[in-house]
């Protein structure tokens, strides 16, 4: 017979096959019946658990390879385990799950030797998103309305997946030591070690996530970009910062057109050029 409250043994019995509820006996609903019967549904429950187990490991080994070299595949799955403890996945696609795990490490105490790990991990998620983010059509004649139209008006339409990151470790160094070898691990160990912090940017070229070291300039221009704001409220940005250098602005473009991080130009809505 169904429980009064079926919602709630549902819940309870999706606590238990995530693993979210270990000692948890199981619903009177479902141990319902002889022996035999009690044996073979707590199996099924163990199997589904081990199963489920196994996927969640293979979800975050696929979300964060770096992590996975770094830490060493035993410890990176017994630390899969721990996570999927606390923040069991609350839906049935597995690709969207992870993403509390930069957090997760910042708060561990056994990792706490290794800091930028956490960071680490908030950046191979960006990069995870960036894979899957949707296309954005480039609209390369569009860019002709730089020179014709009012900077407070309008602005550019960015790239698949942009994401910043500002760290006070070498992490885009770290991650593109593991991924393509450039910087070499070496070079990636030294910038550890001189304590260098990086601000970096993610983006999707092609069908390739993409990360690098960006500059206070360009982290700061995008940042504002991707606010909302117009063009000329990102330069003026550039100008107002305490910390302002020379910023190539003709330069930065002709890259970031051709790398795909700027895909064309479109108009704001009339309010913004007046905030």
């Amino acid at each position: 017979m169904r429980p009064d409250n079926f919602q709630q043994e549902q819940q309870a019995l999706l606590q238990l096959v995530l693993g979210a509820a270990e000692g948890v006996a199981l619903p009177p609903w479902l141990s319902a019946g002889d022996a035999t019967q009690a044996r073979r549904a707590q199996r099924g429950l163990q199997a589904y658990r081990a199963n489920g187990q196994a996927l969640a490991e293979r979800a975050l080994t696929a979300a964060y390879p770096v992590l996975v070299q770094l830490v060493g595949e035993e410890n990176f799955a017994a630390l899969a385990r721990h996570f999927r403890a606390f923040h069991p996945p609350l839906c049935g696609d597995m690709a969207c799950w992870g993403d509390l795990l930069g957090g997760f490490i910042g708060a561990s105490a056994q990792l706490a030797d290794d800091p930028y790990l956490a960071d680490v991990a908030h950046l191979e998620w960006r990069m995870h998103l960036a894979g899957s983010a949707a296309d954005v059509p480039p609209d390369p004649a569009s860019f002709a309305r730089l020179a014709t139209e009012d900077p407070a008006r309008i602005t550019f339409t960015l790239g698949a997946g942009v994401a910043l990151l500002a760290s006070p470790y070498p992490v885009a160094s770290i991650v593109n030591a593991h991924l393509t070898g450039s910087p070499s691990l070496q070079q990636a160990g030294q910038r550890l070690a001189e304590g260098r912090a990086e601000h970096v940017l993610v983006w999707r070229q092609g069908l390739r996530p993409r990360v690098r070291v960006s500059t206070a300039n360009e982290h700061r221009l995008l940042g504002t970009l991707m606010a909302g704001r117009s063009l000329l409220h990102a330069l003026e940005a550039l100008d107002d910062a305490p910390d302002a250098v020379p910023f190539d602005f003709n330069a930065w473009l002709g890259e970031a057109v051709q790398t795909s991080l700027a895909m064309g130009v479109h108009s704001l809505p009339t309010t913004e050029g007046n905030t």
